[in-house]
């Protein structure tokens, strides 16, 4: 039974716990049937709701999960229980956890220069018989249209059931919707910043600040000048989502 999508700010969540999405990430590998992943904090939301177009990429998604406490505490607000935070490494380790068994085959994607080689090293260290069967690092710019196919000829010579997405919101989310049919893994997850959190570049908010909702502080304190844009929004987003709340405005999803 698929979970409940809960909109908030017209993006359509999934009420889900970190159990239930890592079944439907099986259930997709097992059916191949193709879907993808977005790993959905409340900057994320706040993109997708000044965004026509990239709400649409996240309404699009297989699954769509609550990586921000904000996001979990809505849901419980809305009565959804038992949601707990789907957050981007916790949801790779348990993909790629509960995988070594199922001899599930990874494509890395995305990070910056050597952040892919040594997420592979780091995982495959942590789990015996991690199958990783390609990386690839693109450049940080578009890709032509005959560097695009080449991509795509090397994921899909590879045939991984999973393809790992790390280039930060919202590429990460326009990338897999482009390639939805194109990339033949049945599963595009995007993770973004758990590429440099799991490979060792950066490190990760202390657990009582992210289960506090307040990794996001951890996160501006460690790159103010490139993260300060991305957390501005966040006195937008609780006034949105208390006027959402209580009933005073209404958001298409």
């Amino acid at each position: 039974m698929l979970p409940n999508r809960v909109n908030i700010l017209g993006i359509n969540v999934s009420a889900i716990d970190m159990a239930q999405a890592i079944a439907m990430v099986n259930g997709w590998i097992a059916t191949r049937e193709k879907s993808y992943v977005c790993v959905t904090p409340a900057h994320a939301v706040m993109d997708a709701y000044r965004d026509p177009q990239l709400r649409r990429v996240f309404n699009a998604s297989g699954m769509t999960t609550p990586d921000g406490m904000a996001i979990v505490w809505l849901l419980k607000l809305r009565g959804y229980r038992s949601v707990t935070r789907v957050y981007g490494p916790d949801l790779m380790l348990g993909v790629c956890r509960d995988g070594v068994a199922r001899g599930y085959r990874h494509f890395l994607y995305g990070g910056g220069e050597g952040v892919a080689n040594a997420l592979g090293t780091e995982l495959r260290a942590r789990l015996d018989g991690l199958r990783i069967v390609g990386r690839y690092t693109p450049p940080f710019r578009d890709l032509t249209d005959a560097e695009d196919r080449m991509v795509l000829e090397t994921i899909n010579a590879t045939s991984p059931d999973v393809v790992w997405v790390g280039l930060s919101s919202p590429k990460q989310e326009r990338w897999m919707a482009a390639h939805l049919g194109k990339v033949q893994a049945p599963v595009m997850i995007g993770v973004g910043a758990a590429f440099d959190f799991l490979s060792g570049r950066m490190r990760q908010a202390p657990l009582w600040m992210q289960r506090g909702g307040l990794e996001w502080l951890f996160r501006l304190m460690s790159e103010p000048k490139r993260l300060w844009p991305r957390y501005r929004q966040y006195p937008a987003f609780v006034f949105l989502a208390m006027l959402q709340l209580l009933g005073l405005r209404r958001f298409d999803g």
